[in-house]
């Protein structure tokens, strides 16, 4: 917002995703795309605003500026701005420009992943668990289970008296069932 304040664009005119940048399935950028029209200034922060991968940042360069008619102007690198150089030389510097920061914002996608697999799988060799903390068994848990094992009320019954799901009343009795054994 900072940036976009600085260059001059109204809020009015700021389009913002807040989700995950993942896929390219994002509503703001949809509808950007949709009022964008020819002879419109399009500024964005980053060149990886338009994709996550080079052949999608390529595409949306593309749809924007050749199909749609506007001008873009990358903030960070500001070698892409298409109101300079429309003349064959200026548009061949733009393209280059952008087919190699294309493969930059790609590349580094990839090392990003990749880094965070290292990571995971070193932390799982450390024994570092995962996501939310199990909740704590209720006090009528042990006795709930041992009458479920002894086939006198259903796993149903034994769920509902636990106040938990069926499925997460199975799971935490076989883990309970796991740490009784090895004790």
């Amino acid at each position: 917002m900072i940036a976009m304040r600085e260059a001059g664009v109204s809020d009015s005119h700021i389009f913002i995703d807040k989700q995950s940048g993942k896929d390219f399935e994002r509503p703001q950028y949809r509808r950007l795309v949709r009022k964008i029209r020819k002879g419109d200034l399009l500024y964005i922060k980053s060149i990886d605003r338009l994709g996550r991968n080079y052949e999608e940042i390529q595409n949306q360069w593309r749809v924007l500026t050749k199909e749609r008619g506007a001008d873009i102007c990358v903030l960070d690198m500001p070698l892409l701005d298409t109101r300079r150089g429309k003349d064959l030389v200026g548009t061949f510097l733009s393209d280059i420009v952008l087919q190699v920061l294309s493969f930059v914002a790609e590349n580094e996608r990839e090392n990003i992943r990749r880094r965070q697999a290292e990571g995971i799988a070193a932390a799982k060799q450390r024994g570092v668990r995962f996501g939310r903390p199990p909740a704590p068994l209720p006090e009528n848990f042990v006795l709930a289970c041992q009458r479920w094992r002894a086939g006198e009320i259903s796993v149903s019954k034994a769920a509902s008296v636990c106040g938990m799901p069926r499925s997460t009343f199975f799971h935490r009795a076989r883990c309970y069932e796991k740490e009784q054994t090895v004790k």
